[in-house]
């Protein structure tokens, strides 16, 4: 306390100004802990009956005081660890952030451990993400089934088969009680990686387990077979529905069209549609887009155009999806300028084209060369509120650079930056490549940097490449690279 320059006697009168006192030094070196932050972490460290009286006024009883409508006696208080997770993009800084708030007293919920987890499942940094399910465990946190979830889709993804099941053989010991909602996520991944057994297996084994199956379950299943082709077997999982006594639905029925579809039967498939429709199971727009796509691939477009029109009558209103069907047909003959003219017709009858919609006019423009005419589309659905997606961007970098527009490709590149998407890494490097070749050494070393900050791994060749055109160039772009691929390899 004397190294400090305050007295025991001052301590024991107000302990949270000593506290800030001796934490402040500490604090200043963490950028995202602000003011406001810190006195919430010392609401964990000081007993209430020190702080509790700031910013109330004294005259005033609890009991005389008039709450809000609407107000909530246990309303969450803003949790600052939360917050700031959510404001830092690299997932090492959040998991420092997560120990600093620690070592501060700072005590982590469910809401603190759910966000760092999302946050660090996305950037595919899963063994942090057991090591924060370690901590959870330790301290005994009580966890939400959607968190779980996430997390075995995210392990599906990058094909970690095994951590998915063993993380949903687990959530019982996180205090979570597993439901047919996670069950049927780890059927679905089984069946997205190529184990279709397995997920047969575990469907067997569900009554045991204490789950009932419904038509998600099937449906997966079902799914999986018409993957491989086995039309007979997905149709003994459907007869096993009506048998356990689960109702199909349209996603049922709508699997069935598109294989039948892409098998180019799409008068079994019409058959089926009508099916479904004296079974009281309705279709929707994805049912009609796959009747479409069929008649398309037998190179029927007009058929599949009447059949849109067609299906408003039946009590269906056509949707983007229908619409993009024929956009795409149109673009794969050469007749982009026709599929602009569908978007049109969209608009007309008060169909709002989605990101999907325009997307597809953006590849078929940029493969014809005319990335210009891309970027205004780009242009025109962000007047409309429809933002861009990150293969908006890639489509539209790549027909710049196919057509030699490295200008425009930096303008692009920069533009997807500002949105927090990422190119390819060989976008990146056409796109260094032609800056290089045109002589624009500024910028060619800007994207060079953009590259090592957001830790693009390149192959051998395309650094080779790279280093031969930055031979004959000035400015210290050599340098650049050679200090960047020493970094890479």
């Amino acid at each position: 306390l004397a190294a400090v320059g305050c007295s025991a006697r001052s301590f024991e009168e107000n302990p949270l100004r000593f506290i800030c006192f001796m934490i402040y030094p500490r604090a200043k070196s963490i950028n995202r802990v602000a003011a406001t932050d810190l006195l919430s972490v010392l609401c964990f460290c000081v007993p209430a009956q020190h702080y509790s009286h700031l910013g109330r006024d004294e005259s005033k009883s609890p009991k005389n005081s008039i709450r809000p409508a609407g107000s909530s006696r246990h309303r969450r208080k803003p949790d600052p660890f939360v917050a700031g997770v959510k404001e830092v993009e690299d997932p090492d800084e959040a998991l420092s952030l997560f120990y600093e708030y620690r070592r501060m007293g700072f005590r982590h919920d469910y809401p603190s451990y759910s966000a760092l987890v999302y946050k660090l499942a996305r950037c595919r940094r899963f063994e942090a993400v057991e090591e924060i399910l370690s901590c959870i465990e330790e301290n005994d946190v009580r966890c939400r089934e959607s968190l779980f979830i996430a997390l075995i889709q995210h392990y599906g993804k990058v094909h970690l088969v095994d951590k998915a099941v063993r993380l949903f053989q687990n959530m019982t010991s996180f205090n979570c009680t597993r439901t047919l909602q996670s069950f049927n996520t780890i059927l679905n991944v089984l069946v997205e990686n190529d184990k279709l057994l397995d997920a047969v297996e575990l469907l067997q084994r569900s009554y045991k387990m204490g789950f009932r199956p419904n038509s998600v379950s099937f449906n997966v299943i079902m799914k999986g077979w018409l993957e491989k082709g086995e039309w007979e077997t997905a149709c003994q999982v459907f007869d096993e529905m009506l048998e356990k006594r689960v109702q199909p639905t349209v996603v049922t029925y709508n699997s069935l069209v598109g294989f039948l579809c892409r098998k180019g039967d799409v008068e079994r498939a019409m058959g089926l549609l009508e099916d479904m429709t004296h079974k009281g199971k309705y279709p929707n727009a994805s049912t009609y887009a796959l009747l479409m796509e069929g008649l398309c691939l037998l190179g029927k477009y007009e058929e599949a155009k009447k059949l849109m029109f067609d299906m408003e009558y039946r009590g269906c209103k056509p949707g983007a999806v229908n619409f993009g069907v024929l956009m795409s047909d149109l673009g794969k003959r050469g007749v982009t300028d026709k599929a602009k003219e569908l978007l049109k017709e969209m608009k007309r009858r008060k169909c709002k084209p989605d990101v999907v919609s325009y997307n597809i006019l953006v590849n078929y423009l940029c493969k014809e060369g005319r990335p210009a005419e891309a970027y205004k589309l780009l242009v025109e659905m962000q007047i409309e509120g429809r933002e861009p997606n990150a293969a908006t961007y890639r489509m539209m970098l790549d027909g710049f650079c196919k057509v030699e527009d490295f200008e425009g490709g930096l303008k692009v590149l920069n533009a997807m930056l500002t949105r927090k998407h990422c190119p390819t890494a060989d976008a990146y490097c056409h796109l260094v490549e032609g800056l290089l070749r045109d002589g624009n050494i500024d910028d060619a070393c800007f994207v060079v940097e953009e590259m090592e900050k957001r830790k693009i791994r390149v192959e051998l060749e395309s650094w080779e490449v790279l280093a031969r055109r930055a031979c004959g160039a000035d400015g210290g772009a050599m340098d650049l690279l050679t200090e960047l691929s020493l970094q890479e390899f």
